[in-house]
């Protein structure tokens, strides 16, 4: 072997050492950055001529691909179900649990308690005056649950509308991302920092929802939901939503009201975008809100239901609304949609309205008060309240409860399905956790790395040693 090609063979393997050790570099300053993929370098033996030395062929990225899937389809299964848990939390809350004042059971109570009291001392006007504010309480509380309810309808249509637009970014940069890595590619360069990258943007993109990452010819991918939708596959689709700005309650997407998703303007089924915080949204907006609404508006009818046609006032006249009414007026059948936050105290026993609390004691039809002692309105009113009767709204049942049951009852609904959705949350979070921790296991180990590093500085010095050595030899041939 000539004194050149020995010179040439340690020179490939400077620069392999050099190469090396730079990537070595990289892998520790980016040992906590996610997504990045350690790098590796590799090498094989020159075969041109017999000369010999080293080649540099390339960088490998070391990646699982089968574990960064796992990874993104708990990433969304944790991201729709602690979207679901946080609405069900939320939902408790608006509705009050067993130990909460606020809670609807509890000013049912209050109202219970508050025409006791009224019917033990029907004289006393603050008596009367007290049950009205009881009535009122009652009322407001379905007011404000129906709009609390509305308003996270709302809220989860907006989010909607942000997950579509952050989809069409991420998917447009993925797009880009397979356009540099082909391009990098064909001219033989290193295309571990696009994939980075590009990994990343698929992961902002998987915790919406469920993503299949196949390959392409050239380093490309095509990304398609779980559910079968075509997200990208050479060019990115454009995924569709508008957004409602109000939402009321007899507004469904089922009956054409509000927004479901196109892909490139053509309608699809929300289930092929199921399994992530996308379709968490849905759920809230759809289903758990609509059933919640549902809900409510039953025991405002049952309210209702219970000081109408007659019973227990017979100074009301056919048709005319009861103790509870419908913005003002009797229930008419077939609105029950609604029905909570429309759901009012009678003006004729509210004094800011021109009422009288008195007509508690004597019918919301009289004109007159009535004889100050007798309190045996009051006493069916409470009666009317707390008695055990079939529900007369759909929803509950068919066991005779009264309404402070019903409203409990509902509540547990809510409590129930919380209970559940954390469960699943929890099971999420710790198959999650697992895969995540296995997952970083297979990124940069700095221990190794830095075994690595000590083995290079070894290369590097002994080939830096071979050219002084052949330098040596040269000057000695050239005083010859």
């Amino acid at each position: 072997m000539s004194l050149s090609a020995s010179l040439s063979n340690a020179l490939s393997g400077l620069s392999a050492a050099s190469r090396a050790a730079e990537l070595v570099s990289s892998n520790i300053s980016n040992a906590l950055t996610p997504g990045y993929g350690p790098r590796s370098l590799q090498l094989s033996a020159r075969a041109e001529g017999a000369a010999g030395g080293v080649r540099v062929d390339g960088v490998m990225r070391d990646v699982d691909p089968v574990l960064i899937s796992d990874r993104r389809r708990a990433d969304a299964a944790l991201g729709r179900a602690t979207a679901e848990a946080d609405y069900l939390a939320r939902l408790e809350n608006v509705l009050g649990t067993p130990d909460d004042p606020g809670a609807l059971s509890a000013r049912v109570a209050e109202l219970e308690t508050a025409l006791l009291a009224a019917a033990g001392e029907p004289a006393a006007p603050q008596r009367l005056d007290a049950a009205v504010m009881a009535a009122e309480r009652l009322a407001s509380g379905l007011r404000n649950a129906s709009s609390e309810v509305q308003a996270m309808r709302v809220e989860a249509d907006t989010d909607i509308g942000r997950m579509v637009e952050r989809m069409n970014a991420a998917l447009a940069r993925v797009h880009d991302l397979n356009s540099a890595v082909v391009a990098a590619g064909v001219r033989g360069e290193d295309t571990s920092g696009l994939l980075d990258q590009r990994q990343r943007a698929i992961d902002d993109l998987a915790e919406l929802v469920p993503l299949r990452e196949l390959a392409r010819p050239g380093g490309a991918v095509a990304l398609y939901t779980q559910g079968g939708a075509t997200l990208l596959d050479g060019s990115p689709v454009e995924i569709g939503f508008a957004r409602s700005g109000v939402i009321t309650a007899n507004m469904t997407a089922a009956d054409g009201d509000l927004s479901g998703l196109t892909v490139d303007g053509r309608p699809v089924p929300v289930d092929r975008f199921a399994g992530g915080r996308l379709e968490s949204r849905f759920l809230v907006r759809d289903d758990l809100a609509v059933s919640a609404q549902a809900g409510l508006d039953a025991l405002a009818r049952e309210l209702i239901a219970r000081f109408e046609d007659g019973l227990p006032d017979p100074t009301l006249a056919p048709g005319a609304p009861g103790l509870f009414t419908d913005a003002g007026a009797a229930f008419a059948a077939g609105a029950e949609t609604g029905l909570a936050g429309r759901v009012e105290v009678n003006d004729a026993v509210r004094p800011e309205t021109g009422g009288a609390s008195w007509r508690l004691r004597d019918g919301l039809g009289a004109a007159t008060p009535g004889p100050a002692g007798d309190g045996a309105l009051l006493t069916a009113m409470q009666t009317a309240v707390a008695e055990a009767r079939p529900p007369v709204a759909g929803g509950f049942g068919s066991v005779p409860r009264g309404v402070a049951a019903l409203a409990a009852d509902l509540a547990a609904q809510v409590s129930t399905r919380l209970v559940d959705a954390e469960a699943r949350q929890s099971h999420a979070a710790a198959q999650h956790t697992e895969i995540a921790l296995a997952e970083r296991r297979l990124g940069v180990d700095t221990d190794s790395e830095m075994q690595r590093l000590m083995v290079i500085e070894q290369l590097y010095g002994a080939n830096a040693r071979m050219i002084r050595a052949i330098d040596e030899m040269m000057d000695t041939l050239t005083r010859l």
